[in-house]
């Protein structure tokens, strides 16, 4: 089977090392604007050839997009235009109404399926794949019914192949739920970190004191900003929305501080504390 994957970062490389590593059949074309990358894939056998976009499209069986939403929104396009009529062409975006307005009337948009892994790590480039990053994690395919039955069949088996979970809804839907338990996160992370930066200006200082606490809240801020503007500005409408709540979540925790109100701030922690539960319920279901 050939596999073209366009974009040999954390996640189009640690997906190229999950087939790889599964199945022994498989060819992967390597597409990276990026010179370095390029090489480092090929260095890391993230994949066998570093080919052209055309020539790796146009010559494989599944096509599978790992760019930012900016460049991807114009790929799909390009993509579906020069592909065989029988292979496969998925994404790994973090966004999927833009993508499936753009797509609803191309000719070839069944052979198209939406999908989102719910994997990641703060670190980018070729360097930061690994094979088992997707492994028992979640992939959210979107808008099912708007691709060829045998596309999303094959798409799924190859995903199982690789200990990943399969979930299903609507791109509207995705992109709001996504916009509050990810984006949202990012977004905290980002403004905690320059936050930090521009108050203490100080650098030693702010690594001396910051615990494990510090650390992990604003371990996204490393996050490629590459990846993250065009996320932020094509869920613009639901990211908005859960900034809002936040705000307004925020605000009201600055009014109880300011009235030296501690039994409305033990309620509020209180009430976050079942969040433990929630994750930790996430967590059996997913392990069962």
């Amino acid at each position: 089977m050939n596999v073209c994957i366009v974009g040999l970062g954390l996640l189009g490389g640690s997906f190229s090392l999950a087939l790889k590593k599964e199945h022994e059949d498989i060819s992967i074309k390597g597409v990276d604007i990026n010179e370095d990358n390029s090489n480092k894939a090929l260095e890391l056998g993230i994949a066998d050839e570093i080919v052209s976009f055309e020539d790796g499209v146009s010559s494989s069986d599944l096509i599978v997009l790992a760019t930012p939403g900016n460049v991807l929104i114009k790929q799909i396009i390009q993509a579906l235009d020069i592909m065989r009529s029988d292979a496969i062409l998925t994404d790994l975006g973090s966004t999927k109404e833009t993508l499936a307005k753009a797509v609803e009337n191309h000719p070839r948009r069944s052979r198209y399926v939406a999908a989102h892994p719910m994997a990641g790590t703060e670190n980018s480039g070729p360097e930061a794949a690994f094979a088992s990053l997707m492994h028992h994690k979640t992939m959210i395919i979107c808008d099912r019914g708007k691709s060829d039955p045998d596309a999303v069949e094959k798409l799924e088996e190859l995903l199982k192949s690789f200990q990943m979970k399969i979930a299903h809804m609507n791109s509207k839907e995705h992109d709001r739920h996504i916009a509050f338990v990810s984006h949202l996160s990012h977004i905290t992370s980002f403004v905690l970190g320059a936050t930090v930066l521009d108050k203490e200006k100080d650098e030693r200082s702010i690594f001396a004191m910051a615990g494990s606490g510090f650390s992990s809240t604003v371990r996204l801020a490393k996050s490629s900003p590459d990846m993250w503007a065009p996320i932020f500005s094509q869920n613009k409408e639901n990211v908005l929305t859960a900034l809002d709540a936040y705000i307004n979540k925020l605000q009201y925790f600055k009014e109880i501080i300011t009235n030296d109100d501690e039994k409305a701030s033990y309620e509020l922690m209180h009430h976050a504390n079942e969040i433990r539960r929630v994750l930790r319920g996430i967590s059996k279901h997913e392990s069962d």
